[in-house]
Order: structure tokens, then C-alpha cells, then sequence
């Protein structure tokens, strides 16, 4: 599970468009934002993108019917987790997106929570320009 965390217009679904692109998926990726989930499969991993932006509360996690999501074979990348953070499994990796100062940009602070997430952060610190800036 990767959650993504920003602002409006930071760059989350800009974010998960690219990753199922680099993953091979065509056609139109779409935001969540009113499905609430959108399902995409390469090979045989399914992933699920997730936007909670309109939830007004977390309750409605129990009747969106969004558990079945969350499997084995399957990568749950979340927008807005923050509005239903108690009700998640744990992340294995945090994201948070962030306009650059001076309209430089987009910064991404990525956070392991787990063994499997910490080899997706060393893989993110391996891409050509990225920075590994203390906190």
C-alpha cells in the first residue's frame, strides 16, 4: 500500500499516471476522485487507485466496500489517507507531494513503513536527480 498526501493540484494522480504508465498500462488513467476507486491490472498485479478527497467521514469506509482491495496481489495507491487513517492497514509507503518554492517544481518525501517499502524508496532514491535531503 502506498499512500499519497498534498495539497490540491500537487501532483498525486499526475504521480499514480506515471507509475501505471511505467508499468505498462494504456489508455485513459483517469482520477478517482468521483468513482472513488479506479482498477488497473499489469500482469498479474491488479492496482487500485484510491481517492478518499470527498469522504466526510471515515465511516464510509465501512459502506464503500473498499477491503476487498486490499489483497496479495495487489497495490492500493491512496490519495487523501489522511481521512480515513484510522481505518487503513499500515502503508508501506508514505508520499507526500508539495509545490517547489518559486514555481520550481514538485518536491516527494517518501517514507518506508515496512521492509518491501523500504526497497521502493531506495529504488525512488536511484532515479536520476533525486535527492535524499534529511529531515
Amino acid at each position: 500500500m502506498v499512500t499519497l498526501s498534498g495539497d490540491l493540484g500537487a501532483g498525486k494522480t499526475t504521480l499514480v499516471r506515471g507509475l501505471l504508465r511505467a508499468r505498462g498500462i494504456e489508455g485513459a488513467i483517469k482520477s478517482p476522485t468521483y468513482a472513488l476507486v479506479e482498477q488497473y491490472r499489469a500482469s498479474s498485479i491488479y492496482f487500485y487507485h484510491i481517492d478518499f478527497y470527498r469522504f466526510a467521514d471515515p465511516e464510509e469506509w465501512e459502506t464503500a466496500g473498499l477491503t476487498e482491495c486490499f489483497r496479495d496481489d495487489a497495490v492500493c495507491l491512496i490519495e487523501w489517507p489522511e481521512r480515513v487513517a484510522a481505518l487503513l492497514p499500515s502503508a508501506d509507503v508514505a508520499l507526500t507531494l508539495a509545490l517547489a518554492p518559486q514555481d520550481a517544481g514538485r518536491t516527494l518525501r517518501a517514507r518506508a513503513h515496512t521492509e518491501r517499502g523500504s526497497r521502493c524508496v531506495d529504488a525512488i532514491l536511484r532515479v536520476p536527480g533525486a535527492v535524499n535531503a534529511p529531515d
